[in-house]
């Protein structure tokens, strides 16, 4: 027996390539501006030939002054939302928690290094998406750093 197959999807997938670029181009549209206090931050990420292959890690932090032995870390978490009658997810930092970390001790005269610190936790991975933009809100003097992840495109067995 033969398989029975609709048409309507590979057209309306057909139809969606062609709609997606103008779509894309107005997209910006569905994120609010962002609140008193907070400040808007839009990552765009070049297209690529296998998206599914690739996840975007999103960190946000604030660069301090700090000793350089032990590791610091922010209170807080990273948020996502659904834009109502858009479908977009946005992710919002609400606030910096104060600033936490290990306590091993240090000289106290010892000079102080400039470094990145994050809100602390997992990695935050999103999916890799060129035709979309990542919008992220956060507090004014926060700071968004983002990479990219890789799969490998082989799988391993497991035994």
């Amino acid at each position: 027996m033969m398989p029975v197959r609709s048409l309507a999807a590979p057209a309306f997938a057909a139809l969606m390539m062609i709609a997606t670029p103008a779509v894309a181009a107005d997209n910006l549209e569905a994120f609010p501006p962002a609140d008193a206090g907070m400040k808007r931050v839009v990552i765009d990420v070049p297209p690529k030939p296998d998206e599914f292959a690739f996840k975007v890690e999103l960190q946000v932090g604030r660069t301090v002054e700090v000793d350089k032995h032990n590791r610091h870390f922010f209170g807080g978490r990273i948020e996502t939302e659904t834009i109502q009658g858009w479908g977009f997810d946005r992710y919002i930092v609400r606030a910096l928690g104060p600033m936490g970390g290990t306590l091993m001790a240090v000289d106290p005269n010892e000079p102080k290094v400039s470094r990145f610190v994050a809100l602390r936790g997992d990695p935050f991975l999103v999916r890799y998406n060129s035709k979309l933009p990542l919008v992220v809100y956060v507090p004014v003097d926060a700071e968004v750093r983002y990479r990219v992840w890789r799969a490998d495109p082989e799988f391993t067995v497991a035994k």
